[in-house]
């Protein structure tokens, strides 16, 4: 569990199914992303997971799905967190080929795929399973490292990786 776990009830969708937040939560959200996304770039992301998890909580949220790629050097530092998609309340689009072209542009080592799931249930489908292989086959031909795909749900993140899943 992450340190956020203690307020996921903010989290939850209430009655008509969508996640409210008044302003000041939007604005208190805005200022914790800001400050994770801060010290995550000043820091080795991956000598704490705790870090990453609840920046990868914090980052992708929302009402509809969002699909980022943390890009890192050879360090594990950050380079970019970059949105590469937006879609529906189940799906968004991902092509593996745009992935691995960014990080060649960016010159990265290495990448750690996020993404939501706005119904609150991290769970992977198969389609996530199949999607990240395909990245990591495409990665190993270029000699990038995928170190794991993370999805948010609500008060509760899966990796990937953890689950054995690729």
């Amino acid at each position: 569990m992450t340190r956020f776990s203690e307020h996921s009830t903010a989290f939850m969708p209430r009655r008509t199914g969508r996640v409210e937040l008044t302003a000041s939560e939007q604005a208190t959200i805005f200022a914790a992303r800001e400050i994770l996304s801060r010290h995550i770039n000043r820091n080795p992301v991956l000598t704490s997971w705790t870090a990453v998890m609840d920046y990868c909580a914090l980052s992708v949220m929302g009402e509809v799905e969002r699909f980022h790629v943390l890009y890192l050097d050879r360090k594990n530092r950050l380079i970019s967190d970059e949105r590469l998609g937006t879609g529906t309340v189940d799906h968004v689009p991902v092509y593996p080929r745009e992935v691995v072209r960014r990080a060649l542009d960016l010159n990265a080592s290495a990448l750690i795929l996020v993404h939501n799931h706005p119904s609150g249930d991290p769970e992977p489908s198969d389609t996530d399973i199949a999607m990240t292989k395909e990245v990591q086959k495409a990665c190993q031909a270029l000699g990038l490292v995928l170190h794991d795909h993370i999805i948010v749900g609500a008060g509760r993140e899966v990796s990937l990786r953890g689950r054995g899943d690729f």
